[in-house]
C-alpha cells in the first residue's frame, strides 16, 4: 500500500513539473523542435498623430426643400466664419441629402402630402494641428447659440509616417526575437544560428494606455497619441 502511495506521489510531481514547463514555455512564446528554436519578438513606439479630421452635419427643417436649402446655407456662413477665425483652411462641403416628412390623416396613417423637408449639409475639415481639431470638436457645438443646428461626429487622427515606422519596428522586433533566443540557449551552452523561417505578425495601433489586442490587428483613429506595436515570429537554427 505504501509503495502505491509513493508511486502516486512521484507521478503527481512529474505531471506538475511537465505542466510547469509547458506554462512557462507558452508565457515566453518560445518553442523547441529538434535543433530549431522558435521565438516571438516584439517592439513598440509611441507616436503623436500629425493630422486630424472632423466631420459634422448642418441640419435644417423647413416647409419646402428650397426653404430648407436656403436655411442650411445661411447656417453654413456662420460655421464658415467660425472655422476661418480658427485658421482652418481645409473645409470640404459635401453633397447635401434630405427627405420629406409627410402629413398624417385622421387615423394616424401617413399620406402623400408633404409636411416639411429635412436637409443635411455634410462638412469635413482637416488640419495638421491635431490639438486644434480636438478643440473644435468639443467647441463647435456652441454655434447652436447662434441658431446653427449641427451634429458633430468624433474626430479622427492619423500618423503619416506609419509605413516607415512599421519597417523600423519589424527590424527591432526581429532583433528582440534573436536576443530572446540567445538568452534561452545561453544556459545550455548553445548559440543562435541561421534563420530558418520568419513570420510577421499583425500590427497593433492603439491608444497609449490600451491593452487591446486583435488577431486581425488594430488601427486606432480616435487618439492623438498612439502606441504602434510590431511582432515577429522567427525560427533559428541551434548551434
Amino acid at each position: 500500500m505504501l509503495e502505491r502511495i509513493e508511486k502516486l506521489q512521484a507521478l503527481t510531481v512529474g505531471i506538475l513539473v511537465v505542466l510547469t514547463i509547458l506554462v512557462c514555455t507558452k508565457m515566453i512564446s518560445t518553442s523547441f523542435s529538434g535543433n530549431v528554436i522558435s521565438v516571438t519578438g516584439s517592439a513598440y513606439e509611441i507616436v503623436k498623430s500629425d493630422s486630424g479630421t472632423l466631420s459634422f452635419d448642418i441640419v435644417s427643417k423647413k416647409s419646402t426643400k428650397q426653404e430648407a436649402y436656403t436655411a442650411s446655407q445661411q447656417q453654413y456662413k456662420i460655421v464658415e466664419k467660425y472655422l476661418q477665425d480658427k485658421q482652418i483652411k481645409k473645409i470640404e462641403k459635401k453633397t447635401v441629402n434630405g427627405y420629406y416628412n409627410y402629413k398624417r390623416d385622421y387615423n394616424g396613417s401617413y399620406t402623400n402630402i408633404p409636411e416639411s423637408y429635412n436637409l443635411s449639409q455634410p462638412v469635413t475639415i482637416s488640419s495638421d494641428n491635431v490639438e486644434l481639431i480636438k478643440e473644435i470638436s468639443t467647441d463647435i457645438s456652441s454655434l447652436i447659440n447662434q441658431g446653427v443646428d449641427i451634429n458633430v461626429h468624433s474626430p479622427s487622427y492619423a500618423y503619416s509616417k506609419l509605413p516607415e515606422l512599421k519597417v523600423t519596428l519589424l527590424e527591432k522586433a526581429s532583433t528582440d526575437a534573436k536576443n530572446r533566443a540567445a538568452s534561452m540557449l545561453k544556459a545550455t551552452h548553445n548559440s543562435v544560428g541561421k534563420i530558418q523561417s520568419v513570420r510577421m505578425g499583425v500590427y497593433q495601433i492603439t491608444p497609449v494606455d490600451s491593452t487591446d489586442v486583435s488577431d486581425m490587428g488594430i488601427n486606432d483613429a480616435t487618439s492623438i497619441d498612439k502606441k504602434v506595436t510590431a511582432v515577429a515570429n522567427i525560427s533559428f537554427k541551434i548551434k
